[in-house]
């Protein structure tokens, strides 16, 4: 997945604060985090523009879309939502007990991309950290 940056720097910084090991070929031209099974790339959002909406007039305020960062255990909702806010993430919505039996908090990185940190019972991640599955 690719992220349009408008300060690639700032948001590489972000995401290497909240402990996500950045490629070695990163730049300010590129960057990569490999995050369980996904690549999670930025690009400066002109560029990106260009190659995938090419007359599309900016986005402005939320996309629509949310990112979510799946966890092992209830507890590590809280947690990945305190180092998060501690690495300049937005508080969206506090970490809280879902009707869906799960829990989950809302993020926006310093661009205003949103994530969700979510537990969710019967899910299950190999040891990369990628979903294998959920439920039975």
């Amino acid at each position: 997945m690719t992220l349009g940056a408008r300060s690639m720097s700032g948001l590489r910084r972000f995401y290497r604060d909240l402990g996500w090991e950045e490629l070695p070929a990163s730049d300010d031209g590129w960057a990569g985090f490999v995050l369980g099974g996904v690549l999670l790339t930025l690009y400066p959002a002109d560029r990106l523009a260009a190659e995938a909406a090419d007359g599309a007039p900016a986005p402005t305020g939320w996309s629509g879309i949310t990112l979510i960062c799946n966890v092992d255990e209830r507890e590590q909702v809280d947690s990945g939502f305190a180092v998060a806010v501690a690495a300049g993430a937005t508080a969206v919505h506090e970490p809280v007990d879902r009707s869906w039996g799960g829990r989950s908090a809302y993020i926006a990185d310093p661009e205003g991309n949103r994530w969700e940190i979510a537990w969710a019972p019967g899910l299950r991640l190999d040891a990369r950290g990628a979903v294998t599955g959920l439920g039975g």
